[in-house]
């Protein structure tokens, strides 16, 4: 067993200031929303760039691939640099990446750059540990708390936006204004935060070498990442392929409704909180069983729906979006309390493992549900999303071989 070696500053941060905190909550939301502006607009982009289906796709695909590579890559760094300059070298690169997507005028082009935006995006992953680094320990739980609500409302209401901003002044506005709102958190941010001292002294493989690690000593920490990776195939399944749908359905719905369906998604998961509460009070190991049940319930619900008439559906399109964002967000609060618990001081690393999963669950999805769709249509993409999370119900109710 390795042993990590850490330095500590006797500086003290300066005082993390309400205005801070607001800081940080919207740059993790800004920059983790970059991730999801594609979503509702791939009606419009496919036909304005003369794609088919397919290879539409693959926008949403490499954008959550590239996050899964930038978070097990590039997230341990913060250990060993100055997690500022890593905040605004990564801000700089994801406005850039933003910019030549909103300027792409063929496929090739437009995947780089969204492979570029979900590398970059990983700030997120930068700024809720300086958020944690910075609170004092009597408040870390209510700050890192508020951070990750900035986090969740940029993933939900990113769609709502950008269907809004999409269907009124094209998509291509839509990654202009991102690239936008990324310079102006740069700008602030290079004023408001302060320098970070580094944590430890290992060298990139060494830091990279921990991670595996850690990966092959924790069955709950390989149970965790399993299981909110099948849940984001179905997460990302759905809202990678619903603006298509849409668009290309008898509805003849535009970004806008697209987008709208967010709401939807942002007023379940604003309830996960009652999950983390349920987690420290009766244990999180139940609250990941209730969590993929009701997603699992949700999409079978949507897949059903497909039998009702045309009005109805939409409405059962919404209930599901409601239901399973809130199984999906209260499973994976009470996976970070598990893989929290596992090592205190391996948690930066722990959780990229943990991120890791969930994305590479995330580009699967948007890639098999553009397959599903074209093949078998939107109650094929439900069934898939469905039974992607049952396995990840039966990951939860496989009895562990390893205790804690």
């Amino acid at each position: 067993m390795s042993t990590i070696r850490t330095t500590h500053s006797a500086a003290p941060h300066p005082e993390l200031t309400l205005p801070l905190v607001g800081l940080l909550a919207a740059g993790a939301g800004l920059s983790v929303a970059a991730l999801y502006y594609s979503q509702p607009m791939l009606g419009e982009l496919q036909a304005d760039v003369h794609a088919s289906a397919r290879e539409v796709g693959l926008v949403p695909m490499l954008t959550q691939l590239g996050y899964a590579a930038g978070i097990f890559f590039l997230a341990p760094l913060g250990d060993r640099f100055d997690r500022r300059r890593i905040i605004l070298v990564k801000a700089a690169a994801l406005v850039a990446a933003l910019l030549a997507a909103g300027a792409a005028s063929a496929m090739p082009l437009l995947l780089a750059a969204s492979l570029a935006v979900g590398l970059a995006a990983t700030m997120a992953q930068d700024i809720v540990p300086a958020a944690a680094t910075l609170a004092p320990e009597a408040k870390r739980g209510k700050i890192v708390g508020t951070v990750m609500t900035g986090l969740l409302m940029g993933i939900l209401l990113s769609r709502v936006v950008s269907g809004f901003v999409a269907s009124h002044l094209g998509w291509r506005a839509m990654f202009v204004a991102a690239a936008v709102s990324i310079a102006a958190f740069a700008a602030v941010a290079a004023r408001a935060l302060p320098r970070f001292h580094p944590t430890t002294r290992l060298d990139y493989g060494a830091l990279l070498a921990s991670s595996a690690q850690l990966w092959r000593r924790h069955g709950p920490l390989r149970r965790a990442a399993l299981a909110q990776g099948l849940l984001a195939v179905g997460f990302s399944a759905f809202w990678s392929t619903l603006a298509v749908m849409l668009h290309a359905s008898s509805w003849h719905l535009g970004s806008a409704a697209a987008g709208a369906f967010g709401l939807a998604g942002a007023a379940g998961a604003l309830a996960a909180p009652i999950a983390g509460r349920l987690a420290d009070t009766r244990g999180p190991e139940l609250v990941t069983r209730l969590g993929t049940s009701l997603a699992a319930a949700s999409f079978l619900m949507m897949a059903a729906g497909g039998l009702l008439p045309a009005h109805l559906q939409l409405w059962v399109i919404g209930l599901g979006a409601l239901g399973f964002d809130l199984g999906v967000q209260a499973t994976l609060v009470s996976h970070q309390t598990i893989v929290y618990g596992i090592d205190p001081g391996a948690r930066s690393r722990l959780n990229a493992l943990l991120f890791t999963g969930m994305f590479i669950g995330m580009s699967s999805g948007a890639a098999l549900g553009s397959l599903a769709l074209a093949q078998w249509g939107w109650t094929g993409v439900m069934l898939l999303a469905a039974g992607a999370a049952v396995a990840a119900l039966v990951v939860r109710l496989w009895p562990s071989r390893q205790p804690g």
